[in-house]
């Protein structure tokens, strides 16, 4: 172990002291000492002073404190600080060096890249003495911070800002403070952990394997959380769950919509960080700007915007006791308040989005209903009941059945070998290649106008007619309205896929929305948008992003002026007549036809718009998936309409 304190350098010293007018050989014996004793000792104290800093903030603690005049108290401190400072790393300037005969001063300056928070910056100082072997830090709680002294260490928290909330369409708040009760568990509380997680399980659905397996791998006395509930959901389990030994429920409270379920596919949820979403927001220092245990969005916008709402974590380092028996608060080093986040302002309309949540609600397969703004894309509404996946309303890839006759009608009347009065044939089945399709049931209409092929859903008829049609017609009609575009938004959307190439079979199945063609409910609800308003428009999920992508060219006017009154008959007279007294409403029905299940299940879709509604005019579409038939999605679509007034 080195000396202690400046006993090399005294002895030095007082060598130099003794030569004087003594005998003329120990003169010039001694000469040469003094004279090499008598040199700036400012560099060897920089090099001493710099290579402890560069072994501490290069993490090298044991090498750092072999410099120190107490390796071992050393050793201790700056692990302490480590685990003060967690995930911290250290850069040192090294300033001015002051040499007395007491010993030296090496004035420094620290910044602490601080974990998923500000820097931290601050100026110190380090002692040093002359030893055996040269210059040596003094061990001081000063090497650390100049205002820590004995018995003290520092004590980092971090803090986030309230996230700044999404907003609907008036700027009014969509997301609240909201009670919330998290159920965990004590481990040591537990008395029987296979019963505990087994009850657990039974009344939240977490699987009993994985609350065995937290529990075991916790930290005693650490509290581990099963599953986040609000208030009246809990209160729902209460009696299952209160009495359970180790079972603990600690409430807190969450930003959150007003409903589970409300327009969770486009906001998204909020709740303790994953790693994975940690990993994705770095600060300016490339460094993840968020923490383990902070609150933050999960998916949707709430997700993608996850710096804009969250804003950026501040922190405070506090010197603090360590006896904790002392009640020792504390007392501030150094704060840096947080940076709260701004508003994400949405499109939704809280009316819309209700009566759609309702509408929903009702059916009991999985269920979508999207609402868009006719001439704008703008996203109004966006709703799965609790057996959908939500996500499935924006990016699902389902086939649109005879929804996607609005396509084919829109290539048929673009190619003007038809018009809404041609008489054309509908039989119960038509046989393409060798394969023979048909109309639901093969009901047999015989030669009618196009319009009532249309509105009965005539699968024959818009079969042999799109059969006369260049192979890409379906996709350019269906690209008209914006289907397979590239749109960049926030929430990721399916934009629709028809092929261009298909011939034969396939391209007669994809006549009438089987085949190849694919849809998602978002986009199906543009296309009417854009049918409604002659203007299609690229989905708005947020006011004042940049557009999601070229806007649509849009069928002829003259098109559309056909279009628009077929499917009105739809509603008038054909698949769909449960509308007809939800005011000015247009659409077609789809049944698609999936799976391997003889007789195929079926998904059940409607789409279209309303004109001069209590909420103006609005596009829609809903999707019952395996529903078998069109029917029960006019049914959605017919308490929707109805709880809009």
């Amino acid at each position: 172990m080195r000396n202690q304190g400046g006993s090399g350098s005294g002895r030095r010293r007082s060598a130099v002291r003794r030569t004087s007018v003594a005998a003329g050989a120990a003169v010039l014996l001694l000469g040469p000492l003094v004279a090499g004793c008598s040199s700036d000792p400012t560099d060897d104290v920089r090099q001493a002073a710099q290579a402890f800093l560069d072994d501490w903030s290069g993490g090298d603690v044991d090498a750092a404190a072999a410099r120190t005049t107490d390796p071992a108290a050393t050793t201790s401190l700056l692990q302490q600080t480590a685990d003060d400072l967690p995930g911290a790393a250290l850069t040192a300037d090294l300033g001015d060096v002051a040499v007395t005969d007491d010993g030296a001063t090496v004035a420094w300056s620290a910044t602490w890249d601080l974990a998923a928070a500000p820097d931290w910056s601050y100026d110190a100082s380090l002692s040093l003495s002359e030893g055996d072997d040269g210059w040596e830090v003094v061990t001081a709680p000063t090497i650390v911070h100049p205002d820590l002294g004995d018995g003290q260490h520092l004590e980092l928290t971090r803090s986030l800002a309230q996230r700044a909330p999404i907003t609907d369409a008036t700027g009014a708040s969509l997301f609240t403070e909201t009670e919330v009760v998290n159920v965990g568990v004590d481990p040591g509380q537990v008395t029987d952990l296979p019963a505990l997680a087994a009850g657990l399980s039974a009344a939240t659905g977490v699987p009993a394997e994985q609350i065995t397996t937290d529990v075991q791998a916790a930290p005693a006395g650490q509290f581990v959380p099963v599953i986040t509930l609000r208030r009246p959901d809990f209160e729902a389990i209460r009696a299952q769950v209160f009495d359970l030994p180790g079972a603990v429920f600690p409430t807190s409270t969450r930003l959150l919509a007003s409903s589970s379920r409300f327009g969770l596919a486009l906001l998204g949820r909020v709740g303790d960080a994953t790693q994975e979403v940690i990993d994705e927001v770095a600060g300016d220092d490339g460094e993840p700007l968020y923490a383990a245990g902070d609150a933050l969005g999960l998916s949707g916008l709430q997700r993608a915007y996850q710096q804009q709402l969250a804003g950026t974590p501040g922190f405070t380092v506090s010197v603090v006791s360590t006896d904790e028996s002392t009640g020792d608060t504390g007392r501030a080093l150094a704060t840096v308040d947080p940076v709260a986040g701004t508003p994400v302002q949405t499109p939704l309309v809280p009316a819309l989005q209700n009566a759609a949540d309702a509408a929903v609600a009702a059916q009991p397969l999985a269920t979508h209903l999207v609402v868009v703004r006719p001439g704008t894309g703008e996203v109004l509404a966006v709703s799965s009941n609790e057996a959908a996946n939500p996500a499935s309303a924006l990016s699902g890839q389902y086939p649109p059945g005879s929804s996607m006759k609005t396509m084919t009608a829109t290539a048929l009347l673009s190619a003007g070998t038809v018009t809404p009065q041609t008489p054309v044939a509908c039989p119960g089945t038509t046989v393409v290649d060798g394969r023979e399709f048909e109309n639901e049931d093969q009901f047999d209409l015989g030669t009618v106008p196009l319009t009532e092929a249309f509105a009965e859903s005539c699968n024959t008829t818009f079969i042999q007619q799109a059969l006369t049609l260049p192979d890409d017609a379906l996709s350019q009609a269906a690209a008209a309205y914006g289907v397979g575009g590239d749109w960049q938004v926030p929430v990721a959307v399916f934009s629709g896929d028809v092929p261009s190439t298909s011939s034969g079979t396939t391209k007669a199945a994809d006549a009438i929305g089987q085949g190849e063609v694919l849809m998602s409910p978002v986009q199906l609800a543009l296309v009417a948008a854009g049918i409604a308003s002659g203007t299609p428009a690229g989905p708005v999920e947020v006011v004042g992003a940049p557009p999601a992508g070229a806007a649509p060219a849009g069928p002829e006017q003259a098109v559309l002026d056909q279009l628009r009154p077929m499917m009105r008959q739809v509603v008038l007279t054909g698949t769909a007549t449960g509308l007809a007294d939800r005011g000015e409403v247009y659409g077609k029905t789809g049944t698609a036809e999936f799976g391997s299940n003889t007789p195929p299940d079926s998904h059940g879709w409607f789409m279209g718009y309303q004109l001069g509604g209590p909420q103006g005019d609005i596009a829609f579409c809903v999707l019952v998936e395996a529903g078998q038939s069109s029917k029960l999605a006019v049914d959605v679509a017919d308490v929707f309409l109805g709880a809009l007034g």
